[in-house]
């Protein structure tokens, strides 16, 4: 076996996976204050649904970044 095995992501991805769930995560509970019925208000239908996009985006980026070799 190789000892010197890379791994596939380097530090900077991961940090970026990781900023990327804490922002889905806090998309997810925003959606989850929404007081209005069935989530129909601010929070339920634009808040929310806008900062977990924007998760999903970091976590693309995380995946796709190429770390400097």
């Amino acid at each position: 076996m190789e000892k010197n095995k890379k791994l596939p992501f380097g530090k900077r991805n991961y940090m970026l996976m990781l900023g990327g769930l804490i922002t889905l995560i806090i998309g997810f509970v925003i959606m989850g204050l929404d007081s209005e019925p069935f989530g129909f208000g601010f929070l339920g239908l634009t808040l929310g649904p806008i900062v977990v996009m924007a998760g999903f985006i970091i976590e693309i980026v995380a995946i796709l970044h190429n770390p400097k070799q």
